[in-house]
């Protein structure tokens, strides 16, 4: 079996790729034995782009698909990320961008992955601190030295995306973009299309939200991190459960699931979208691989165009959207 393919700049993935974040942090326990053997089926069923980050558990997500890539490395387009640093929980506390930090970041991801080179490499954020031109000028040197194949961004603002390519192209923007998530919509997706830049959704289906398998009852457990998000608390989940609703009708007149009508909505917006739905269950791949198949109307776009959520994404939105300082 194998999934259409899509551009991301120069770079060809599948139409749709695998989020591992999850494996290792932030939604709840996982096996270790599931993980693997997810992230294997989704090879073989050609869901070949895989998603990671130096961040994921502290290294070890990474730590992780070393036993995947081991024996099928040539099957991936691996990309992963640096610049998010670790707090004290293991959660995102703060960022580092600084050009002295890149190479050491990257080799040691290099290291835990058990590779000589990743085919995509984001910024996992970018500084505030730290001109963008010299974070991706850093980068940049990666390449040269033929430990990345090509670069990417992840929350960068439009005028972040038009200064970052004076120093190397970007092959791709990484961004949360789902049904309840818009804001990149007006600027920053028109921007990144302008520079040929491709882009990768990540939280496609709003965190489970988007799948209608969420209710005001669902037990999330220790080490989730949802119950801490503004979309899940209170008034606001009881009126995106509430949009959600209208995912469901659509999916039911397709005869096929919310998430796979979230992620056909996604697929739609154009062919340089491709979205990174994170799972650790081989029958959530699986079904989320089979949204690819998924042909929504027009009208069907409408009335999904239409859904708004309540709610921030964060408790704390200060790592989002800021811009880097001018370069000296």
């Amino acid at each position: 079996m194998a999934l259409p393919t899509r551009s991301l700049g120069t770079l060809t993935v599948s139409a749709l790729g695998l989020g591992c974040m999850g494996m290792s942090t932030a939604y709840g326990d996982a096996d270790r034995d599931t993980s693997l053997a997810t992230v294997n089926r989704a090879i073989d069923i050609g869901v070949t782009f895989i998603d990671t980050a130096d961040v994921y558990g502290s290294g070890h997500n990474e730590e992780l698909l070393s036993e995947v890539l081991r024996t099928r490395r040539d099957d991936v387009v691996l990309a992963t990320k640096f610049g998010l640093i670790a707090g004290a929980d293991g959660r995102p506390g703060g960022i580092d961008g600084r050009p002295g930090r890149v190479r050491e970041a990257c080799e040691a991801s290099l290291r835990r992955l058990g590779v000589d080179h990743v085919d995509l490499y984001y910024l996992h954020r970018p500084d505030p601190q730290v001109p963008i031109e010299d974070s991706v000028g850093a980068m940049a040197e990666l390449v040269q030295a033929g430990l990345v194949r090509h670069l990417g961004l992840s929350e960068a603002t439009a005028p972040t995306l038009r200064r970052a390519v004076t120093e190397h192209p970007i092959a791709a923007l990484q961004s949360e973009w789902s049904l309840f998530t818009r804001e990149l919509e007006d600027d920053i997706v028109p921007t990144a299309r302008d520079l040929g830049i491709g882009i990768v959704p990540f939280s496609p289906l709003g965190r489970a939200i988007l799948t209608g398998r969420v209710s005001g009852d669902t037990a999330m457990g220790d080490g989730d991190m949802r119950p801490s998000m503004p979309r899940f608390q209170g008034n606001n989940l009881t009126r995106n459960l509430s949009a959600v609703e209208t995912v469901t009708a659509v999916a039911q007149a397709h005869g096929v699931t919310a998430g796979q009508v979230a992620l056909a909505w996604l697929l739609a917006k154009g062919d340089d979208v491709v979205p990174i739905p994170g799972t650790k269950r081989i029958a959530y791949l699986e079904e989320n691989a089979a949204s690819v198949d998924v042909v929504l109307t027009d009208d069907d776009l409408a009335r999904l165009d239409a859904i708004r959520p309540a709610g921030d994404r964060y408790p704390d939105m200060s790592r989002i959207g800021n811009e880097t300082p001018a370069r000296a």
